[in-house]
């Protein structure tokens, strides 16, 4: 008979700081160990936990044993003995800084940081010599991982950002609680059929070829997720996006509860059309409807849900018929559908600080 485990709300509240500042560091031994102790909190069955993440059952029961024999020592990960570094804690400061800046500000003409280049910055300015392997355990070490650049509107306001972030979305918080309102984050996503590439390994030398129809055909889906219980809302399409499409969609929703909705959307054409202001005008009393800055999809925390989607369920797949991406991508969204824990957790640290301050106001 398995043991169940309470922990108190102190200790998941500083469990789940933790979490954060795990996904913040790329850390993912920390992000699963903390992870599992949540699951463990939430009265999650210890097989389901060990699938979940990937390891064993009797992984996550020494994980739960050291927890609660250590507490939070048990999540401080201990160097172990051996050589001493080729660099000093000084020289390891300044590569993170020199790498943060980027490969420009350290005198190379490129956007790109690839191992090459801070091998050769490492000799250049520390006369050390590190191979590949040793490299990227340095890197992982300092904080970094290896990544895609992601492009970024050179018409940004920061500034309108920055007020929306620690003044709008505090408010938006506030107004929501004290209505029992979902707090929902709206956004649309285009799956196509010609498939998507993303990255796997494969052996060296033997690039992974993925057969495609070339069909110019996508399957439209209209999401929004509560931001308070991870709760997700989804209706897909094979039309292209309208404020008619919008309006039937909150129409749906606003009938699948009785509660009020504090709606959060992006500037797109049909969230803005006269057709959909008249129909939030109608719907005054249960919706309110507040847009986030332009040109900012990193405040919107259901992208986190679009690529979880995609990367497991289209990426380097191959679809010989629309029903095929269809049944593939409602497949991955039904199971997001059935769990709000796991929307939840794919958020991460989304405005999190500022929303607990808000509630805290």
């Amino acid at each position: 008979m398995d043991l169940t485990i309470v922990f108190s709300r102190p200790t998941v509240k500083e469990l789940t700081h933790r979490l954060q500042l795990g996904w913040h560091s790329g850390a993912i031994w920390l992000i699963k160990r903390i992870s599992a102790l949540l699951l463990l909190a939430d009265g999650r069955a210890v097989p389901e936990i060990a699938a979940r993440l990937g390891v064993s059952t009797e992984t996550i029961y020494a994980w739960r044993a050291a927890f609660l024999v250590q507490r939070w020592a048990s999540l401080v990960r201990r160097t172990s003995p051996g050589r001493p570094p080729k660099l000093t804690a000084t020289q390891r400061a300044k590569l993170k800084a020199w790498v943060i800046a980027g490969p420009e500000a350290a005198g190379y003409a490129t956007g790109c940081s690839p191992s090459a280049l801070i091998q050769d910055l490492i000799q250049r300015e520390f006369g050390c010599i590190y191979s590949v392997q040793y490299l990227s355990e340095l890197l992982r070490n300092l904080g970094f991982s290896y990544q895609k650049a992601r492009f970024v509107s050179d018409h940004l306001d920061e500034e309108r950002r920055q007020r929306w972030r620690t003044v709008a979305w505090p408010a938006i918080v506030r107004e929501a609680r004290r209505r029992g309102a979902l707090l929902l984050f709206a956004d649309e996503a285009s799956f196509a059929q010609w498939g998507s590439l993303g990255y796997t390994w494969a052996p060296r030398g033997q690039q992974r070829l993925v057969k495609t129809t070339g069909k110019r055909k996508g399957y439209k889906v209209i999401g929004m997720i509560d931001y308070f219980t991870g709760r997700l809302f989804f209706q897909g399409s094979t039309e292209r996006f309208t404020a008619s499409r919008y309006c039937e969609f909150l129409a749906t929703i606003l009938a699948a509860t009785k509660r009020a909705v504090v709606l959060i959307q992006d500037g797109a054409r049909y969230h803005t059309a006269a057709e959909t202001q008249a129909f939030i005008a109608t719907h005054a009393t249960r919706l309110t409807v507040h847009q986030l800055p332009s040109y900012s999809p990193d405040y919107n925390p259901i992208e986190h849900l679009w690529r979880n989607v995609k990367r497991n369920k289209t990426h380097n797949r191959y679809f010989p018929t629309f029903e095929a991406l269809m049944q593939a991508v409602d497949a991955g969204l039904t199971i997001f559908q059935q769990d709000p824990a796991a929307v939840k957790q794919l958020m991460g640290p989304y405005l999190e600080q500022v929303a607990e301050l808000a509630l805290a106001a």
